[in-house]
């Protein structure tokens, strides 16, 4: 009977480690803290969400974006700095023990915070670009558009007939999310969907955490395929 109760609480141990390995998250890289002090070009609120906001003339768009799972959301302060400077309000919304799954109506929130703002796109980064693409699938009356950053929507929710703008972007060497999926994903979106490969990009380089275990390693440096994603999405919010 000892022997039993060995090996169950055992069980329970190896589960709860297991647990908060997978809830570690990856947090962001020197390079991306130094994006979050603001400066003459943008503006940085830190409260419920990270609010990246140019510091001239704001344009009537916004962008709300979903970080990764098990990513923090400083991680794509980068990113989110390099569209404001162009005009555009970015949210950046942190997510329940960092799983946009347990937050996908969060940018509800943020819409009506942010009345100012017209046209709204969503967008995310694997799972959070498959949450946002789900909130899209629930709520395309509010967004004019989605970006999906090496992620697809889920077959159930299906956005191929929604009056909806998409940019799906993906690198080539992504180990995490497959090209295969990002190929079927088609069926799911609509057929103008934008779609822009990233030649030697990974799944780890569209944000600033480091490198993500199960990865590929990429074949150009970060800041490269970070330039080209901020390209892709200044041309599709334009």
């Amino acid at each position: 009977m000892k022997h039993k109760y060995k090996i169950i609480l055992l069980v329970l141990i190896i589960i709860i480690i297991s647990g908060v390995w997978y809830l570690r998250p990856y947090g962001p890289m020197v390079e991306a803290e130094s994006y979050l002090e603001g400066d003459e070009e943008v503006n940085i609120e830190v409260n419920e969400w990270l609010t990246f906001r140019p510091s001239g003339e704001e344009t009537p768009s916004g962008f709300i974006f979903y970080p990764g799972a098990r990513v923090q959301p400083e991680a794509y302060a980068p990113l989110a700095y390099e569209i404001a400077k162009l005009g555009y309000k970015v949210v950046v919304v942190p997510m329940p023990l960092n799983l946009a799954v347990l937050g996908v109506n969060r940018a509800g929130e943020v819409i009506d915070e942010y009345g100012e703002i017209t046209d709204w796109v969503i967008g995310g980064h694997s799972l959070g670009g498959a949450m946002a693409a789900r909130f899209a699938y629930n709520n395309y009356q509010k967004l004019t558009g989605l970006i999906l950053l090496a992620s697809y929507p889920a077959q159930n929710n299906d956005l191929s007939n929604k009056d909806l703008q998409v940019l799906s972007i993906y690198g080539d060497k992504d180990g995490i999310t497959s090209l295969i999926k990002i190929n079927d994903s088609k069926d799911y979106l609509p057929e103008d969907t934008q779609w822009v490969e990233i030649k030697g990009g990974n799944h780890s380089q569209f944000g600033w955490y480091g490198f993500q275990d199960g990865d590929n390693e990429a074949q150009i440096s970060r800041k490269k395929q970070q330039a080209l994603v901020v390209d892709a999405v200044s041309n599709f919010l334009k």
